[in-house]
């Protein structure tokens, strides 16, 4: 009777689970995240990813700054007046600014005093400095309309027969320099991007053979007795976008953090001349709006092209199962 029994109830429990619908079968994965080295390919991408974002991040604040330095440059010019014997450096100060208000386009001058000139040498010479003991260059700003500047090659010609110590700069100079120098940084940054997106792309290559490599028997099975190419693909790129998105957030979210903590720094040491030359070089080190933006999608293109790349190496490996075996 009890072989009876459990002959009766493996039969009956055979029954159960072959009538049992198919969506409430546990299907295995063909990518087991175990089957690969998971957490170091998301370490992978999410370095990959903070270096990335930071590189955008620097050629955004250059870019930016330079732009900035370009518009106050191209509203200002200077007038430097050197002390020689003689001289009545305040007198001639004086006429310098007259001559240069007198010219069509010159919106304003701006005499700097002597507390400003001691201020603009404190980060070399010291605090106390007496600008009396050292022949100090005074300056004159002169703001100029940007749609209708000065003829400045007259403004020359009329300041240096009254005052031969005088010169004018309109930095047109440094304008050009500065240009130059910020193309050059945004195409290096460019270069340096397309080399670590390249980086990552051969990284989740590699990856995915590895993991076909682990599962080349399933899938080679799955493909032989029907599974098309797009559904084994389509696993594929499931599972790796899941993971490029998980190394591409975690990185993106250190790159921000980093921005957050430079552009604290910078608003705490604002007061200290150190950080004035860096705030006048870099910014306040806060990239913006545009740059946030540009971290997210840095993390969406590298989370997308992980995706998209594993999605064409596992194409390309079962093209190369058919035409090795084209008779299978």
């Amino acid at each position: 009777m009890t072989e009876l029994s459990a002959e009766h109830l493996e039969d009956r429990d055979a029954e159960v689970s072959e009538a049992r619908p198919r969506s409430q079968r546990r299907m295995a994965p063909i990518v087991p995240a175990q089957n690969i080295a998971g957490r170091a390919l998301i370490l992978v991408i999410a370095i990959m990813t903070f270096l990335s974002c930071l590189t955008f991040g620097a050629v955004t604040l250059v870019r930016d700054t330079a732009s900035v330095w370009e518009n106050q440059i191209s509203r200002e010019a200077t007038i430097q007046i050197k002390p020689v014997d003689g001289l009545d450096m305040e007198a001639a100060l004086v006429q310098a600014s007259r001559i240069a208000g007198e010219f069509p386009g010159v919106k304003s001058t701006k005499i700097i005093d002597r507390e400003a000139t001691a201020r603009l040498l404190e980060p070399w010479l010291g605090s106390g400095l007496n600008i009396d003991d050292l022949p100090v260059p005074r300056l004159i700003i002169v703001t100029i309309d940007e749609n209708s500047p000065p003829d400045f090659a007259a403004m020359r010609a009329a300041i240096a027969p009254k005052l031969p110590s005088a010169s004018l700069d309109d930095h047109r100079t440094w304008v050009d320099r500065l240009v130059a120098m910020a193309r050059t940084t945004v195409t290096i940054g460019i270069a340096v991007l397309a080399l670590m997106l390249s980086a990552t792309v051969l990284t989740v290559v590699f990856a995915t053979r590895g993991a076909m490599a682990g599962n080349g028997h399933i899938i080679e099975v799955l493909h032989f007795v029907g599974a098309e190419a797009r559904f084994i693909a389509r696993e594929f790129r499931r599972h790796f976008l899941v993971t490029g998105m998980k190394g591409a957030a975690a990185g993106g979210a250190a790159a921000v953090l980093v921005f957050i903590v430079f552009s604290w720094w910078s608003s705490r040491n604002m007061a200290t001349p150190q950080a004035d030359q860096a705030t006048a070089l870099f910014g306040n080190f806060a990239i913006g709006s545009a740059g946030y933006l540009g971290v997210v999608m840095m993390v969406l293109v590298i989370g997308a092209l992980t995706a998209a790349t594993s999605h064409a190496t596992v194409v390309a490996y079962l093209s190369d199962i058919d035409v090795r075996q084209p008779d299978a």
